[in-house]
């Protein structure tokens, strides 16, 4: 169980600062400050909220960071800013990247192969959105379920062969799938940002069913409720950004989820039945949405 558990219970939340671990903390408990020269890591959509925290925090342990971006200009705003308080760090690449189209996470996959050598040792699986207004993507699809998983689908399996030429027992390259807390909602933006939630899960079930014995890994993770602008009355459960990235961090880079994977991880542990209902782990429909997705996204399946 989490060295971090006890600092979850109730009776210790006092909201955002209070005693849970920050991203930062789990890097310095973990000690690999300085220590990750030899790695790259690609995080998808670092330009705002909890991705911003991750570049952040990645960059103390000195690995190569490749974040994605939809706009080079404000990536470069948060590169920029953390140079800034930490020059001697690791390397920060931005990546453009539109994850509502297809084209242009090719294209932007083409340019991190260039920049990265070829290899990658984690794919952090960001980026999303939120119950937006109905829309499509460019490539046709509802914005929702384009954007949170086809997308990443796509990203992870153009990826692929970058991860599994550099997996070792030692150093498994890890997956990591950003989703959230699942519920059952009538209004229509919430139920499409539910169900391409599920399908983040379902993606990473799968990833960790079919890699794992390649020393592959994939984890979920729920980063939990997150303000950036709070004060004195907002809810004692709700985190700030550098604790609500946390949870990834310890899924991308702790000695103890190194091997473990295949879990739903919120609240820096494995504690699915707090967030998730029984439909998050359906082998048969994670099958069906894996062989689906890779017509829809235009590739053969492997």
């Amino acid at each position: 169980m989490s060295r971090y558990v006890e600092s979850y219970k109730r009776s210790n939340l006092a909201g955002p600062g209070d005693s849970r671990p920050t991203a930062m903390q789990i890097t310095e408990d973990e000690n690999l400050i300085n220590k990750l020269h030899d790695k790259t890591f690609l995080v998808t959509g670092i330009s705002g909220g909890i991705g911003i925290e991750t570049m952040r925090v990645l960059q103390a342990t000195r690995v190569h960071i490749c974040g994605t971006v939809r706009s080079l200009e404000k990536g470069k705003k948060v590169v920029d800013e953390i140079l800034a308080k930490n020059p001697n760090g690791g390397k920060l690449d931005l990546i453009e990247m539109n994850l509502e189209s297809f084209g242009s996470i090719q294209k932007g996959t083409e340019e991190f192969l260039n920049k990265s050598s070829g290899r990658l040792s984690v794919l952090i699986n960001n980026a999303g959105i939120m119950a937006v207004p109905k829309g499509l993507t460019k490539d046709g699809f509802e914005l929702h379920f384009g954007t949170s998983h086809l997308s990443h689908f796509l990203l992870f399996q153009l990826l692929r062969p970058a991860l599994l030429s550099y997996a070792t027992p030692e150093y498994p390259p890890r997956v990591v799938s950003v989703s959230s807390g699942l519920g059952h909602q009538d209004y229509e933006k919430w139920a499409a940002y539910d169900q391409s939630k599920t399908a983040n899960i379902w993606l990473a079930n799968t990833i960790e069913r079919k890699y794992g014995n390649m020393n592959l890994h994939a984890t979920v993770v729920h980063p939990g409720g997150i303000v950036t602008n709070f004060n004195k009355d907002v809810l004692v459960y709700f985190k700030s950004s550098n604790q609500g990235a946390a949870t990834q961090i310890y899924a991308a880079v702790s000695e103890e989820w190194k091997r473990k994977s295949g879990k739903y991880l919120s609240d820096v542990w494995s504690n699915p039945r707090r967030w998730v209902c029984a439909m998050a782990y359906d082998e048969d429909s994670e099958e069906r949405l894996w062989k689906e997705s890779f017509e829809m996204v235009g590739l053969k399946q492997k």
